[in-house]
């Protein structure tokens, strides 16, 4: 099987800082590299955040919504926004999408995880076709936590047997909290689990500290992980490649 590949994206890198809409030229670029590596023989499972955000606007709202009932309507409306964008973007390069929405118990559960697991191994069978997932955050009421995509992707990850696991975010990876340099490769995540905190944005949530417990995660299964500069796509096929400096890779050990 060809290497496979699970890229998340997170709010930040989706959505305009000023009002949450979709930011459709760095959506442009995600889906141009995303198929460049399909197009180069790779495998890519997309974990996509944004949906929450993308339907702020249509709420006429100024940051992002604490009350839990207008989080989900939110999400409602954008994640329809969302998929409409990613269906239109990756026609241009011959793709199809496919929508795969969850919630915890779908991979908590044994049954309804081996059920997700065969429905994304069938899709992902298929060349021509892109699996993007995310939280089904219209309903979900507990899975609405700090950093839930982040985890999700490396459960997802770790589900479908993931060679690589790669955190889009809007810095270039984990930096020094002393030099605030990158710090090109780990090899013990529980060393550098204290260089980050939290951080809520007006549009997301979650922050380095919640993609330091997913990277923890999907490295005990096996799964080398990269955290990375979303704005900067392009940059993914020299991560995969294996260039160093251009994220922080966080290597698996026997």
């Amino acid at each position: 099987m060809k290497p496979l590949t699970v890229i998340k994206a997170g709010t930040g890198v989706l959505t305009r800082l000023r009002d949450g809409t979709l930011d459709g030229a760095a959506l442009v670029r995600l889906v141009t590299a995303i198929a460049g590596l399909i197009e180069s023989g790779h495998r890519c499972l997309l974990v996509s955040s944004g949906a929450v955000g993308a339907g702020v606007s249509a709420f006429k709202l100024d940051g992002y919504p604490s009350e839990l009932v207008v989080r989900q309507a939110c999400a409602a409306v954008g994640q329809a926004r969302l998929m409409h964008t990613y269906e239109s973007l990756f026609r241009n390069f011959d793709l199809s999408v496919a929508q795969v929405l969850l919630v915890g118990e779908d991979l908590r559960e044994e049954k309804r995880r081996k059920y997700v697991g065969d429905t994304l191994q069938r899709l992902l069978a298929e060349p021509g076709i892109v699996p993007i997932i995310n939280e089904n955050d219209s309903v979900a009421v507990e899975e609405l936590r700090v950093g839930d995509n982040d985890m999700l992707s490396a459960r997802v990850a770790r589900l479908v047997g993931a060679e690589r696991l790669v955190l889009l975010t809007s810095v270039d990876g984990l930096l020094h909290p002393e030099t605030r340099e990158l710090v090109p490769e780990v090899k013990d995540v529980a060393e550098v689990l204290g260089f980050a905190k939290d951080e809520q944005g007006r549009f997301s949530i979650g922050g380095m500290a919640s993609k330091l417990k997913a990277v923890q995660m999907a490295v005990e299964s096996g799964i080398e992980t990269h955290i990375a500069h979303g704005r900067e796509p392009e940059r993914l096929p020299r991560i995969l490649a294996g260039e160093v400096g251009l994220s922080t890779r966080f290597t698996v050990t026997s």
